[in-house]
């Protein structure tokens, strides 16, 4: 156990080192990985990334991109981007997709691929959405570009790479006016253990899970308010809040806000350029003291819609 925790002690001083207090907050005792780690400020405008029941909810080909640059000026800060497409089965209550993603972090990275199943039960005016997603992501840890207090330190003169299984799961109920929605995106607990290698050895332990939710206010006939909220919950942290308020006149131009519990402040800008494309923009201001080691974090979305003419019982969800 002694060994144990000199280990730990030596891989948080790296990291400290390399990053500066990036990963002073994220290492633990055994390094947990899972594609849900990583989330976007523009979520409410592409709900796929954190509940596989979006699949199909809309009434088009959805294909999303979206790139988020966190904590500007601060080496190794995290690098995420993510390309996505989802539809549903023409005369059918059937929806999939897939997305493709990559996440840098310092001396890891993150890469994979997730496939997306839903099933919508309609009702007179809304409908409930069961989903599930799996996929593998590939992962790895460049140690030996560390720099280690210790010259020769032999935990630091192996990388740690491999592939691993992902899965999730999630529903939704969606009317035109409101949504809610309960998910955990990584239900397999992946760790890289004290002898850099990969393993998969768990269902459903230490991960995250999401409750969103909705609504949609007709202000006038040429202004919407949509309001929403996200609370994230993963064992052994508090709970987290996202708290989103956006305005969208005539359903071209949306102005937003969003306040991230002990986190960050941040701005929201939509334009529907055409009635097929949009783009998004969001700037997270942090608002804890890992202020003074940032500049923010920047947030670019590319959405494209092409309709589906035979999609039946789609009612859209709040977005």
């Amino acid at each position: 156990m002694a060994r144990f925790k000199k280990i730990v002690l030596k891989v948080r001083c790296t990291m400290l080192k390399s990053l500066g207090l990036l990963l002073l907050c994220n290492l633990s005792v055994e390094n947990v990985l899972s594609q849900q780690e990583s989330m976007y400020s523009q979520y409410m405008f592409n709900l796929l990334h954190v509940n596989p029941a979006y699949a199909g909810s809309r009434a088009s080909d959805n294909i999303t991109m979206l790139y988020r640059h966190q904590w500007v000026g601060l080496p190794g800060a995290p690098r995420t981007s993510s390309v996505s497409w989802d539809r549903r089965a023409d005369k059918s209550n059937i929806g999939y997709g897939i997305e493709i993603y990559n996440d840098q972090l310092g001396i890891e990275k993150t890469s994979g691929l997730q496939l997306f199943y839903s099933y919508h039960i309609p009702f007179e005016n809304s409908y409930l959405a069961l989903g599930v997603c799996g996929g593998v992501l590939s992962y790895r840890a460049n140690y030996l570009e560390s720099n280690p207090y210790t010259a020769g330190d032999p935990i630091f003169q192996t990388n740690a790479q491999g592939w691993l299984p992902t899965a999730g799961f999630g529903f939704m109920y969606a009317t035109p006016d409101w949504y809610v929605s309960l998910s955990t995106p990584a239900l397999l607990h992946t760790k890289v253990d004290v002898q850099n290698s990969l393993s998969q050895n768990g269902f459903g332990a230490n991960n995250h899970y999401f409750m969103t939710g909705g609504y949609n206010f007709q202000m006038d006939v040429n202004m919407k308010f949509k309001p929403s909220i996200m609370i994230k919950a993963a064992k052994g942290s508090p709970l987290q809040y996202d708290l989103n308020a956006n305005w969208w006149l005539n359903d071209v131009l949306g102005l937003g806000v969003s306040y991230r519990t002990q986190d960050a402040l941040v701005g929201l800008f939509e334009l529907q350029i055409t009635p097929l494309f949009r783009i998004g923009y969001a700037y997270d201001y942090t608002i804890s003291d890992f202020a003074k080691y940032n500049k923010g974090t920047h947030e670019v979305m590319l959405r494209l819609e092409i309709p589906v003419k035979q999609c039946i019982h789609c009612k859209e969800p709040v977005d």
